[in-house]
């Protein structure tokens, strides 16, 4: 550990929160930050108003699709974010998907894939839907730049083909955008939502570099995964709440 820096809090479990730096503080920051990448963001954002609560919208990543080199006819798709759909070409929307969530299965359907289903959980869990109901033959892992090399492995082993391609790429923003640094600044926010580890690693790093770090003792960081609230233990904040399980609901049901 850095001399100086503050120690790192202890690992929340899920829905678990931990003690707040100074009780009594923030009850009044009733405004929500969400870092997550467009047009997610913006559809969290309504979800949260609804719950009436204001919403600042920050994406701190970028998604951009990437051109691949895709099969022309797997026997299955996988993938573990919505952002991977953009990727895949309309020839592929009669090819059975299988989704890690169910809004990711949603955002699928919309899209205009016939045949999708849900795994409701982690990679772990998908790997499982697709290791009981993936027809025989190539699948097709669609994911973001340098990901799912784990899921692949897992799938490979229990002896399925697998073509892994990066069919869109996610880019860290240069800096907080200018309304989250505004909110932070004036002390409005109450809690952050962080929806991956790379989100979490890059608000950590732009916070400190707009010197804002010491200004989120009062918000509650609230963390889709464990390695999202690993990330965000270098920071001081009121304290990190865990989401029961890697869903929107289950970081919205944090807010209440």
């Amino acid at each position: 550990m850095t001399a100086g820096a503050p120690p790192p809090a202890p690992h929340p479990r899920a829905g678990e929160v931990g003690a707040p730096s100074a009780p009594g503080e923030g009850e009044t920051r009733t405004t929500v930050l969400i870092t997550r990448p467009l047009p997610a963001a913006e559809a969290t954002a309504a979800r949260v108003r609804a719950l009436g609560r204001p919403a600042v919208v920050a994406p701190l990543l970028a998604i951009r699709v990437l051109a691949g080199d895709l099969p022309e006819a797997p026997a299955a798709i996988a993938v573990t974010s919505g952002h991977a759909l953009a990727g895949l070409p309309a020839r592929l929307h009669g090819v059975p998907l299988f989704a890690v969530g169910a809004a990711t299965a949603a955002r699928a359907r919309a899209a205009g894939f016939a045949v999708v289903a849900s795994a409701d959980g982690d990679a772990a869990a998908l790997a499982a839907l697709l290791r009981r109901d993936a027809p025989a033959g190539e699948l097709l892992l669609a994911v973001g730049e340098g990901q799912g090399a784990a899921l692949e492995q897992a799938l490979t082993a229990a002896g399925r083909k697998v073509l892994r391609r990066a069919v869109y790429a996610a880019e860290p923003a240069a800096d907080l955008p200018a309304a989250a640094r505004a909110a932070l600044a004036a002390g409005t926010i109450g809690a952050a939502l962080f929806f991956s580890a790379e989100t979490a690693r890059v608000f950590v790093r732009l916070a400190r570099a707009a010197g804002l770090a010491e200004n989120l003792g009062t918000i509650e960081a609230c963390a889709i995964g464990r390695p999202a609230a690993v990330a965000l233990e270098t920071l001081r904040w009121r304290r990190i709440r865990l989401a029961a399980n890697p869903t929107e609901d289950a970081m919205l049901a944090l807010l209440r």
